[in-house]
């Protein structure tokens, strides 16, 4: 049996965000004494797509203030670091930037190097989870069932994994995995939550089996899913779990921003029909600028023979996989059967591809 963690190295870099040369060259020096390469941002708006993955934030004094009126996310292991003089009244404006500390310069490069000595290959701490993003290039693609299907593949593989609804108006992915029954809490309990949560007590509240964790919606009334709620839960997966799937909303929200910009891969489930090509080239459009490493599905039956390379050449991404009708996973699906739990069939021979890709693992299929 596969180890519970087993993960390969992958690394997140630091990230500097400063437009102040004079610090910056600083920065670099002290980050090379602890042994780590670092990404730089001149400004916020250069640091969003970087400023929840990163592993550590370093916030320079010249941009706190671009920073805080930028909105960004609260999220742990952020420093606002500046010269002496700088930074009165530090604690303040860091507080509202929401950073852990305060380094000054020169009296606070011992620690600084310490803390880039943790984010240097063979340091501390461990490499966050994988986090996946799948969403619909129209309505009825097969997202939901892709994100199911991916997450039970990883918990097959003996990956703590959490799969993430982040739709809303989506029905709830536990019914997809066929847990509605299951106790724990959904996202209504949950839309509170801010700044640090507890990986441990996340999982203990939420519907499990296994090593399988979801948090999903219920069939109350609609809410609106608050970007801080999905801040806070995707930190606490980032630090307890080894892989996240997250099932985003075709139309994106604040939240499901952030949850693309967390991700180390979204994909894109397009039928191969024209119509749902060119709704999905929207989709796409929206979605790029979030997430570098965005993939295509292709999900046949193809009535007029549209090619998946030719639906992937359209939306100008590389196809990450097929898939071919399947049936019996409908009829599974109706009777409370969660996708690719049977490890057969074309649906959980592409999440077995896909969550090899990521992770490293061989995934094991049909007992």
């Amino acid at each position: 049996m596969p180890p519970r963690t087993s993960l390969p190295p992958y690394r997140r870099l630091p990230l500097l965000v400063t437009s102040d040369g004079d610090l910056l060259d600083e920065l670099l020096r002290l980050a090379a004494a602890g042994g780590t390469e670092v990404e730089v941002a001149a400004d916020p708006a250069a640091a969003r797509s970087r400023w929840l993955p990163a592993p550590l934030v370093l916030v320079g004094s010249d941009q706190a203030q671009a920073c805080l009126r930028a909105r960004l996310p609260r999220r742990p292991r952020t420093v606002l670091v500046g010269r002496s003089g700088e930074l009165d009244p530090g604690w303040e404006i860091a507080e509202l930037i929401g950073a852990e500390h305060v380094a000054t310069l020169p009296a606070a490069e011992p620690w600084l190097v310490d803390r880039f000595t943790e984010c240097a290959p063979g340091g501390e701490p461990a490499a966050p989870a994988r986090t996946v993003a799948v969403l619909g290039g129209r309505g009825g693609a097969g997202a939901s069932v892709l994100a199911g299907g991916l997450a039970v593949t990883a918990a097959r593989a003996r990956l703590r994994t959490l799969l993430v609804d982040a739709d809303p108006l989506g029905g709830g992915l536990d019914l997809v995995l066929g847990w509605e029954d299951l106790d724990g809490l959904r996202w209504p309990s949950l839309t509170d939550a801010a700044g640090r949560v507890d990986p441990p007590a996340l999982v203990r509240a939420l519907p499990h089996r296994g090593d399988l964790v979801v948090l999903s919606w219920d069939r109350g009334e609609p809410l609106a899913l608050p970007a801080p709620a999905m801040a806070a839960t995707l930190d606490a997966a980032r630090r307890g779990r080894d892989f996240v799937v997250v099932d985003l909303p075709r139309q994106l929200d604040d939240a499901a921003v952030l949850a693309l910009q967390a991700a180390d891969q979204a994909y894109v489930v397009v039928p191969a029909e024209l119509r749902a090509t060119a709704a999905a080239a929207r989709v796409v459009a929206a979605t790029a600028p979030h997430c570098a490493a965005l993939g295509v599905i292709v999900r046949g039956p193809a009535p007029g023979r549209l090619r998946a390379a030719e639906v992937a050449r359209a939306l100008g991404l590389p196809l990450a996989g097929t898939l071919r009708p399947e049936p019996a996973l409908c009829r599974g699906l109706e009777r409370g059967e969660a996708p690719a739990a049977a490890g057969r069939g074309p649906l959980a021979a592409l999440c077995r591809q896909l969550v090899t890709e990521l992770t490293g693992l061989p995934v094991p299929g049909a007992a």
